[in-house]
């Protein structure tokens, strides 16, 4: 682990439910001029949780990958269009654009198709922490927990 990530002999001084009240508490106490250089706010009991936003069409498909391709095709028709001789940078972006966004529905289509069904859905992933930990540098935890008060003192449960 990098250093900066690391204290030496970290000790628990308070752990929350939610990461906006150990960042309440780190602020807390930096309004109290504590060294927070001291500190760390740790995730901990990580879950993935997954979100599913929609159903996965062959239209929904194809329309995502020619939008896609559409973007790449503007980027590659200005590209294009700066080294051009002849300025027909209308039509080259028209031309690369449609291009573009052929390519990118046929690719869209050929991915979903490649995978047989098995995922015709959509949806986004993230990692939460189910509790948020406050560690601090030993030597200075008796005036972090001085300056917290009981809203900081660890679940003795936990």
């Amino acid at each position: 682990m990098s250093p900066i990530f690391s204290l030496e002999f970290p000790q628990s001084l308070a752990t929350f439910d939610d990461y906006d009240a150990a960042q309440k508490a780190v602020d807390a106490l930096s309004d109290a001029e504590f060294p927070v250089q001291n500190l760390l706010i740790v995730g901990t009991d990580l879950k993935q949780v997954e979100r599913v936003t929609g159903r996965l069409t062959t239209g929904r498909v194809a329309l995502a990958g020619g939008l896609s391709g559409l973007w790449l095709g503007v980027l590659v028709g200005l590209l294009i269009g700066l080294f051009a001789s002849e300025t027909h940078l209308a039509q080259i972006l028209a031309t690369s654009a449609l291009v573009g966004a052929g390519f990118g529905a046929v690719w869209g289509l050929l991915g979903y198709a490649a995978t047989r069904g098995r995922r015709d859905f959509s949806s986004v992933r993230t990692v939460v922490a189910t509790r948020y930990e406050v560690l601090v540098e030993h030597r200075h935890l008796a005036r972090a927990k001085e300056l917290l008060g009981p809203v900081g003192q660890p679940d003795p449960f936990a």
